[in-house]
């Protein structure tokens, strides 16, 4: 019979790895305790970060991201941006972007042959290469640039695509996103400082090397899937196979294959097969009580596929209808309520389900940290659910 793992330790393990239940000392520790950051909203990474730091401040995440580049922004998973470590960012460049890019410059190609217009684009496949060179080149010699910066210097990039010929919702757009796109699945571009505030999504752009001089670590693929797996598990174990091939955006093969080259033991999780790394089936202490207030798209929550075991019955108020996670309360490894900022900048929740007059007081205490952090910023999450959209009136 395979050893049998709770909902209490699964739980807390999710409290002290994802250093919720006790602080992170650095950046690179909150982000490392969780793998990646989601990025996709600009807004996350600070909060994400402000949530697992003892002393949260902007200044500390620009400085990991902009000074130091001890972290990086990038395209990764399931077609996400994410914030990683550089050892994680190469084994997520190599297990998971290459596939994208290639998934997606096929698309790209074939978007660019339908276009009808033979003078421009003779020859998609050795046209869209070329621009890309000239455009890396451009970015080259300016050492940074903004995507209009970039099309000015470069006018192909202005060259029109037409999405969705014949549909009702046919549009027509510039290539130029779908080139900066390209180039950064591949590794070949990346983002630097936003323009603007930290809430902003317009960012300036380097070549990788221009940015990280030594390059990010090579990995053969094979073996960059087996290391990441490992990470996961380590960060996210034990949980159901399924879980880990939908973080990843993998195949059911290649799920397998990256498993294979782990030392794994298969366990059960209250009637659910799962699996964890074969050195951590010991449990962990049970951490001190503990809240947060994690932010929309927070890796804690969006970490597995099956979220029964923290987040019980309140997915149609803290989820959108594509499945991204709005803001959350938790208490002790689970999910308890929703949170929102009021025009005036107020932070406010509300419980969805009841709660220990301990858990109460530790929520108001996590709910007071995120007030004085946000300093009366506001944050409107870029994926809004019903209940933050409630509770912001």
């Amino acid at each position: 019979m395979p050893p049998k793992i709770g909902v209490e330790q699964r739980r807390a393990r999710l409290g002290v790895r994802h250093h919720l239940a006790t602080s992170a000392a650095t950046v690179g520790d909150a982000v490392a305790g969780v793998v990646a950051l989601h990025a996709t909203d600009p807004a996350t990474v600070h909060l994400s970060a402000a949530a697992r730091l003892g002393r949260p401040a902007v200044a500390e995440v620009e400085r990991a991201l902009y000074e130091e580049r001890t972290v990086l922004r990038l395209l990764g998973m399931r077609r996400t941006v994410f914030v990683t470590d550089l050892e994680t960012a190469a084994l997520v460049q190599h297990g998971c972007s290459e596939d994208v890019a290639a998934k997606q410059r096929r698309l790209l190609v074939q978007q660019l042959a339908r276009q009808g217009h033979p003078d421009d684009v003779p020859e998609p496949e050795k046209w869209l290469a070329e621009v890309e060179r000239a455009t890396e080149g451009v970015l080259r010699g300016l050492g940074s640039a903004t995507a209009q910066q970039l099309s000015a210097a470069e006018p192909r990039l202005r060259q029109q695509l037409k999405l969705f010929p014949g549909k009702p919702y046919e549009a027509t757009s510039y290539v130029t996103s779908r080139v900066l796109f390209q180039l950064a699945a591949e590794g070949r571009i990346v983002r630097g400082r936003p323009r603007g505030t930290w809430l902003s999504t317009q960012y300036v752009w380097h070549a990788l090397r221009d940015w990280i001089p030594d390059g990010l670590r090579p990995w053969e693929p094979d073996a960059a899937r087996v290391e990441l797996a490992r990470s996961w598990l380590r960060a996210y174990g034990p949980a159901p196979v399924s879980d880990l091939r939908w973080w990843t955006g993998w195949t059911v093969g290649r799920t397998r294959k990256a498993l294979a080259g782990l030392a794994t033991v298969e366990v059960d999780l209250a009637g659910v097969a799962g699996v964890v790394l074969q050195d951590d089936v010991e449990p962990v202490s049970t951490p001190e009580p503990w809240a947060a207030l994690l932010p929309s798209m927070d890796p804690t929550p969006m970490g597995w596929q099956d979220r029964d075991w923290f987040l019980g019955e309140h997915k149609a108020a803290l989820f959108d209808r594509a499945g991204n996670v709005g803001p959350t309360v938790w208490a002790n490894g689970r999910v308890v309520g929703g949170w929102a900022q009021r025009s005036t900048g107020e932070v406010v929740y509300r419980l969805l389900e009841e709660v220990s007059a301990e858990e109460q007081e530790r929520v108001d205490e996590a709910a007071e940290r995120c007030s004085t952090w946000l300093g009366g910023v506001g944050v409107v999450p870029r994926m809004r659910t019903p209940l933050e959209r409630e509770l912001a009136g």
